[in-house]
């Protein structure tokens, strides 16, 4: 699905549904959906399936990234500190700074600029949630080869 941004982009091209797996660009779209949970659910079958090594670490960070918001949407922000400390440890291992076309550097900035108040939290258990939102994924224009 080739939904637009705010700014009328999608969130891939063609040239990218052509290239990457299917799972993981439906689970791009179910992200960016706020469907965290079956984003979850896509990207998990890829990585269960013919996955490269560095493509599963990818994967995995990916799926742990979803299951933060999937966790504050039912009210566990404990879990979801933990799950972003899981997601940045994994694509701090994976060791570049953009993979299958995501700028990971631009995505990881994001996502702590969405998380601080969970972040910073000193008991993210007693925390009030202010209104935040999921950082969306935009796939770079080029593609790139992955394991």
């Amino acid at each position: 699905m080739l939904e637009p941004d705010a700014e009328g982009r999608p969130a891939y091209t063609e040239a990218h549904a052509a290239f990457y797996p299917e799972e993981y660009l439906a689970g791009i779209d179910l992200y960016n959906e706020g469907e965290f949970h079956a984003a979850h659910d896509a990207w998990e079958e890829r990585w269960r399936d013919d996955a490269g090594a560095r493509e599963k670490l990818f994967l995995q960070g990916m799926i742990q990234a979803a299951v933060i918001f999937h966790h504050l949407e039912i009210g566990r922000p404990g879990a979801a500190r933990r799950m972003h400390q899981l997601a940045t440890e994994k694509f701090a291992r994976l060791g570049a700074a953009r993979f299958m076309s995501l700028d990971l550097e631009d995505y990881l900035a994001r996502l702590e600029r969405a998380l601080t108040w969970l972040i910073e939290a000193r008991d993210p258990r007693e925390v009030v949630p202010p209104p935040f939102a999921a950082p969306r994924i935009q796939l770079l224009p080029e593609l790139m080869e992955y394991d």
